[in-house]
């Protein structure tokens, strides 16, 4: 048995490809995880759980499959979806975590991020960022009509592409220098996050000692997964179709 990392799937109608092989990976492989967490972005936008459509709530049934099959499923918010609620973690059989969450793998103490609030060089996202996720304008966000809110998502990830296109590649990604005193922080020497869509392990050093942040890849023209168990971390990709 292990346990099993994905993120990034920018899940949504357009794209039934992912879809089918989202579907496919609980299937036949999360089936017989340990457990599955999902970090952030699992859906290209989302709206409010009142807002649910059908394409959405077909991915929560198949959650809910694995879910009632007895594995254990976490998710955490992305930039993407971070009006996910507890109406669709019901609905999905899934248990919402919160950024920044640690847990217990294998006896190691594992720090757990989308991975967006690690862009520090990224200012005028990160100012966006903390007033999007004040608890005040999310209780509004969650209370305007639902044309307005497509409005807003339709704006918000048409900004995102352009900040992408237009910034340096440095701005847009983790800062190196944050990382270990964000590890420090929460007392661990491994870091799994996504977000940036730059799958890859990097060796690092916190106070003295052999670290290690794991980036999982973004599901595009192929997908990513992160497997660990008891004989150690394997970061894979795997074809769509």
């Amino acid at each position: 048995m292990s346990v099993l990392f994905i993120s990034d799937l920018h899940l949504e109608a357009q794209r039934p490809d992912i879809a089918r092989a989202f579907v496919h990976f609980l299937e036949n492989r999360a089936i017989h995880a340990e457990a599955l967490y999902i970090l952030g972005d699992f859906f290209e936008v989302w709206i409010g759980d009142d807002g649910m459509d059908e394409f959405q709530r077909s991915i929560a049934a198949a959650l809910r499959r694995l879910s009632d099959a007895g594995v254990p499923i976490f998710l955490m918010h992305g930039n993407r979806d971070f009006l996910i609620g507890q109406r669709f973690c019901r609905e999905a059989g899934c248990t919402l975590l919160k950024e920044g969450s640690v847990i217990d793998l294998y006896g190691e103490p594992v720090l757990l991020l989308h991975g967006d609030s690690l862009c520090t060089r990224d200012e005028s996202y990160q100012r966006l960022r903390k007033r999007l996720r004040n608890p005040v304008s999310l209780w509004l966000l969650r209370h305007l009509p639902l044309s307005t809110r497509h409005k807003l998502a339709r704006k918000l990830r048409n900004a995102s592409r352009e900040r992408v296109r237009e910034k340096a590649a440095e701005i847009v990604d983790v800062t190196p220098e944050v990382v270990p005193q964000v590890m420090a922080t929460h007392g661990v020497r491994t870091l799994i996050h996504g977000h940036t869509h730059r799958p890859a392990v990097h060796a690092l050093e916190i106070q003295g000692q052999r670290a290690e942040r794991i980036v999982l890849g973004d599901w595009d023209r192929k997908g990513w997964v992160l497997e660990v168990d008891a004989q150690g971390r394997r970061l894979q990709s795997f074809a769509l179709a």
